[in-house]
């Protein structure tokens, strides 16, 4: 079969797209992540608990650690921090909890991925137990409250006294239900 000129065009669009939209996801996702990991832009933290070892607690010291939640576009749970601000000496465990509730009337699996500001801190902000490190399954109008402890490290650069831990929720009942499918 033989193509026009149009046609072939419209075939050489559609090959690069392909081309691209693969690009962006196979090469530059890996990318960014590395990039975020080596340079702790984006605040993005390690996705893994926190083994924690001995070590005294700095009273000397007073770290503020604020907490954010907002949902990813086309996620309609209530996400929300039980308080809005901890005051904690570095070494010294903070625990909380976040309420998440299921407005919906489906079940649904949510992933709450954290980010720490300013990002010099990124690798001072330890999460011991974490709802991140595990997907959020809620049944259809389900809530319940998620538990987080944390411990700012002793070695925290002095000039940092005030911590920003956000966590943005994502609806991921698709990407799990291919998941499960395939195992």
């Amino acid at each position: 079969m033989q193509l026009n000129p149009a046609q072939k065009t419209i075939v050489k669009a559609i090959i690069t797209a392909v081309g691209m939209f693969a690009f962006v996801f196979v090469v530059m996702v890996p990318l960014y992540n590395v990039l975020c990991k080596v340079t702790g832009l984006n605040g993005k933290t390690d996705p893994n608990p926190y083994k924690s070892v001995p070590a005294a607690v700095d009273t000397s010291r007073t770290i503020t650690v604020q907490f954010l939640a907002t949902n990813n576009k086309g996620m309609h749970w209530d996400f929300k921090p039980s308080t809005h601000q901890v005051k904690i000496h570095p070494g010294e465990i903070g625990s909380l909890t976040f309420y998440v509730r299921n407005p919906s009337g489906k079940n649904m699996v949510g992933q709450a991925i954290p980010s720490v500001s300013p990002f010099e801190a990124t690798d001072y902000l330890h999460k011991t137990e974490c709802f991140c490190f595990t997907s959020q399954p809620l049944e259809a109008h389900e809530e319940k409250l998620m538990p987080l402890k944390i411990i700012v490290d002793q070695d925290l650069p002095k000039h940092i006294n005030k911590l920003t831990l956000s966590y943005t929720l994502f609806d991921i009942t698709e990407m799990n239900k291919k998941r499960t499918a395939g195992l």
